[in-house]
């Protein structure tokens, strides 16, 4: 069975639970979520977006 999720469906409910549970403050998560937009647009996003595609690949290889 494959399920479908966009990853911003997931983030979300990753940044609620550490809000919710984990007691972290509503403007850490503003601020870095700005810094993540900000560090986008630096000479360090081909490294980050080669080392998620990196990651990506492990999580979805299967060996049977």
């Amino acid at each position: 069975m494959t399920v479908s999720l966009p990853l911003v469906v997931i983030l979300g409910l990753v940044t609620w639970g550490a809000i919710k549970f984990l007691g972290v403050r509503t403007w850490i998560v503003v601020v870095i979520a700005l810094f993540g937009f900000w560090l986008s647009h630096t000479f360090m996003a081909p490294a980050i977006e080669s080392g998620t595609r990196s990651g990506v690949d492990i999580v979805n290889d299967q060996h049977d």
